[in-house]
């Protein structure tokens, strides 16, 4: 873990609800924390004294949530969002790691562009950063990156955003090298043949507004070819932004058999179909688009039952000029790391979930998926914690949104849950 975010002072958090998915726990008891790490929970070590106290009485104490897939939009976007914007964003929302795919500009193809934004993310001091590598060079799809090199610099995993690769036998190598130095290779299932143009999903929505449309057969077909690869490899290989139920179906059937895959799915996608299109509204306009009811019910079902790994923000903060454009012409993408949690939360009402269940998807699913030994609320574990009041609300609007994206389809509403702090290395980055 990185010292930039280690701090010296000591802390308790007093009369909060401990949840932690990962051990099972979920009851009353305080946190203390020193230099950076959790010592204890419960009572007090002998002779420890905390410089700071968190008051936490009705709140929940749960790990940081861990968000899969957050663009800083540094370095070459930075008209899009900041790198310190955003990850302020993360930590209002509860977020004390996140992932940040390798579609910046130049990709993240380079030790020393990955070096960069990490140096740049210690300096924020604010949500940890873990980058991924581009799988190819410049995110063509012809020529592999020096994953190696890549992986020493810091990268965790390697992925081509939404940059396909169409040509097979280039994936089948890139999936044969990450397999024998044990890299795991996170990809969007989407073929770029039958998506070529596409702006909304294949059915009646789309029919009736003369939209561009990308069928499910897009994912599926190219979900098929992963899995086979995979299967063929050995690979580890981490399924982004699941948007159909019959790819939730493959997952399922891929799983029990044995193969070595996780999956996520974002936010938005558990909670918007096709129908909130309504009158071309190009903030629902996303990447997968938004599909049917039944898509959309069945992704609740697959991440409920543990099919899919984990849920996400998928955050991709975009300024007026590319999103207040009629909904063909604008680009894909909504800004929401800080909604995650309240999202989740909506989530696991409306599915009668527990909250241990919910909270899992964003902590230890994750932590799965990246394969880090993090997300976890045990002594010696580095002091990363959400502090929320569950019976709190979230309003969203405009002014309220810390990202400098303001991308949002969910301005207007109000959202369960309310963040009231954020920890991050011992050290109260957002709150308190």
């Amino acid at each position: 873990m990185s010292a930039g975010f280690i701090t010296g002072e000591t802390l308790t958090i007093t009369g909060g609800r401990l949840v932690d998915p990962g051990t099972g726990v979920d009851r009353l008891a305080d946190v203390h924390v020193a230099a950076g790490q959790i010592i204890a929970i419960g009572a007090a070590p002998a002779g420890f004294s905390a410089e700071r106290t968190l008051e936490a009485h009705g709140c929940v104490v749960a790990p940081g949530l861990i968000d899969l897939s957050v663009r800083l939009r540094e370095p070459g976007h930075e008209h899009k969002g900041s790198l310190r914007a955003e990850l302020l964003a993360a930590v209002a929302g509860g977020v004390t790691s996140v992932a940040c795919p390798p579609d910046t500009d130049p990709p993240l193809d380079e030790p020393g562009l990955v070096d960069m934004l990490r140096y740049r993310a210690q300096q924020a001091g604010l949500a940890r950063v873990h980058p991924l590598g581009a799988l190819t060079a410049r995110l063509g799809g012809e020529r592999l990156v020096e994953m190696a090199e890549l992986a020493a610099a810091g990268c965790v995993a390697f992925s081509q955003a939404d940059a396909a690769v169409v040509d097979t036998q280039v994936l089948y190598r890139a999936m044969q090298y990450a397999a024998t130095f044990g890299y795991c290779v996170w990809l969007r299932p989407q073929d770029a043949w039958l998506s070529r143009n596409g702006v909304a999903h294949e059915g009646e929505v789309a029919t009736r507004l003369g939209l561009p449309a990308i069928p499910a057969a897009a994912e599926t077909i190219d979900l098929d070819r992963m899995l086979r690869l995979a299967r063929m490899t050995g690979a580890r290989v981490h399924l982004c932004r699941i948007s159909t139920a019959e790819a939730v179906a493959m997952i399922r059937a891929a799983r029990a058999d044995g193969l070595a895959i996780t999956a996520d799915v974002s936010a938005a996608h558990l909670h918007l179909s096709e129908e909130d299109i309504g009158h071309f509204d190009s903030m629902m306009h996303l990447a997968p688009p938004l599909r049917s009811v039944a898509d959309r019910n069945a992704l609740r079902t697959g991440l409920a039952d543990g099919t899919i790994d984990a849920v996400c923000s998928d955050h991709r903060p975009l300024d007026d000029d590319e999103k207040q454009l009629p909904f063909g012409e604008a680009l894909p993408g909504a800004s929401g790391v800080e909604l995650l949690l309240s999202l989740a939360l909506r989530w696991g009402l409306e599915s009668g979930l527990p909250l241990p269940v919910v909270l899992a998807r964003l902590t230890t699913g994750p932590a799965r998926v990246l394969g880090m030994n993090m997300g976890r609320i045990v002594p010696t574990a580095p002091a990363d914690l959400c502090v929320f009041d569950p019976d709190g609300q979230t309003p969203v609007t405009v002014a309220g949104l810390h990202s400098q994206g303001k991308n949002s389809p969910f301005i207007g509403q109000t959202l369960p849950g309310r963040v009231r702090a954020t920890v991050v290395g011992g050290q109260i980055v957002y709150g308190g």
